[in-house]
């Protein structure tokens, strides 16, 4: 019985976590901050060097078709 509580419990938070981030849907976010490093020049001169590294990483991970 304690088991199958567990297991309960497990899948509710499982949905809700997966609901959570289907509304917030932070692979699109960050694909989308990403794509906006690369692709504006302004905002890529003056960052970071640390930030232009992630934003270059990023952009292959999040968006593979359009990078």
């Amino acid at each position: 019985m304690v088991v199958m509580v567990g297991v309960v419990v497990t899948a509710a938070a499982a949905l809700a976590a997966g609901c959570l981030l289907g509304r917030l849907r932070p692979w699109q976010r960050a694909g989308d901050w990403a794509a906006d490093q690369v692709r504006f020049t302004s905002t890529w001169v003056r960052s970071s060097t640390a930030r232009q590294a992630v934003g270059v990483l990023a952009h292959p991970v999040t968006t593979p078709r359009t990078s």
